[in-house]
């Protein structure tokens, strides 16, 4: 599937390709994703998810306005200990799965929204 969007500055998700996204000139199965660039990510399960695994999305500077956290096929609630972390940081967790925080990453960017993307495979 090809995804289409206005243009944005920095890496754009341009579609899905198997269990993974293409951004660029790349596919990841597994993503983090900012507005500088876009890195393959192996990530834990949702349920073990944790600060640690997020770090290059933390050391984000100016500090993004929420994580956009995609948790694959289906959207399963992140661990409660992850949001009130991430909240003591001032940063939300918006949760949703994968394809749709994909798509969402397109249109939040084209908005020019400073956001970081954490995106789990899609099956």
């Amino acid at each position: 599937m090809e995804v289409k969007r206005a243009s944005a500055e920095g890496p754009v998700i341009s579609g899905f390709s198997g269990r993974g996204f293409r951004v660029d000139e790349g596919v990841y199965e597994g993503l983090l994703i900012t507005p500088e660039r876009a890195d393959g990510w192996s990530p834990p399960p949702i349920a073990e998810l944790a600060e640690a695994d997020l770090a290059p999305l933390l050391a984000l500077d100016p500090r993004a306005e929420f994580l956009l956290l995609g948790t694959g096929a289906t959207l399963v609630r992140p661990p409660r200990a992850l949001v009130e972390a991430l909240g003591a940081r001032g940063i939300g967790v918006e949760a949703m799965d994968s394809r749709a925080a994909a798509r969402a990453w397109g249109v939040l960017r084209a908005e020019l929204r400073w956001i970081a993307g954490a995106l789990y495979p899609l099956d």
